[in-house]
């Protein structure tokens, strides 16, 4: 049997990168998936077909996870449709990188609501259906910058940051309901928004990474197999990193 038979995951953001990593992962392990995208239908439309040739019902849903509202009738539609929520993987995110003298309160907000009010207005959705099941995991994508800080990120690092403070208390909440939640951490990870980091010099940026490599999205879907399925049943309330020994 697979280690996610008959379960429905809820993924945000997951046209590209991690989030279609996690779906492709969580779909191979029997998953049903609804995943939200933003911007770009015919990627959305590319990855249905990827899941559904997998062997599992897919949709996605075009839908602002900042958004309260949005985020509502997301979760209400997925419920409908698919009957219920067993994972939710809040991955949907932004970047606005700025030195603080230049950052606009435009662009702080902006960061503030995709990243971490996302994470806030899901995750109050899906625990409703949760808490009737008795039963949930809930994933956050923090990243390595929230733990470490860096020049030029206060407005990601203070959304990722605030993730892992999210993270916890809910899990402290929800953990004698069945539920669990807990975070992952990415550090540099092959996607079209780390991209420019290989432009700059990959070497440069490798001498920052024990193990001498940029971390691909398999890395991370591996370890969000991992905190969905049944091998984690009693981890709560943690930050896993993934990010090749930086965290050390």
């Amino acid at each position: 049997m697979k280690l996610l038979e008959n379960k429905v995951a809820l993924i945000t953001g997951a046209s590209r990168g991690i989030g279609e990593a996690i779906a492709l992962k969580f779909a191979e392990q029997g998953a049903q998936i609804a995943f939200t995208y933003l911007s770009s239908e015919e990627k959305a439309r590319m990855l249905e077909e990827k899941l559904m040739a997998l062997g599992v019902k897919a949709k996605g849903y075009r839908s602002d996870a900042g958004d309260f509202k949005a985020a509502e009738q997301l979760c209400n539609e997925v419920a409908k449709e698919f009957t219920n929520i067993d994972i939710c993987v809040n991955n949907a995110g932004i970047s606005k990188d700025n030195l603080l003298l230049r950052l606009t309160p435009e662009q702080w907000d902006d960061v503030i609501t995709a990243n971490l009010k996302s994470v806030y207005n899901l995750t109050k959705q899906v625990i409703r259906p949760m808490m009737k099941a008795r039963s949930g995991s809930i994933i956050n994508l923090s990243s390595i910058v929230g733990m470490k800080g860096n020049g030029g990120q206060s407005a990601y690092a203070a959304s990722k940051a605030g993730i892992i403070g999210f993270t916890k208390s809910i899990a402290q909440e929800l953990g004698s309901r069945n539920i669990r939640c807990n975070a992952i951490a990415p550090g540099f990870i092959e996607t079209d928004m780390t991209h420019f980091l290989k432009d700059g010099g990959a070497e440069k940026w490798f001498e920052k990474i024990p193990m001498g490599r940029f971390g691909t999205t398999e890395d991370v879907a591996n370890t969000a197999l991992y905190l969905a399925s049944p091998l984690s049943t009693y981890v709560t309330g943690q930050v896993i990193s993934v990010c090749g020994g930086m965290n050390m």
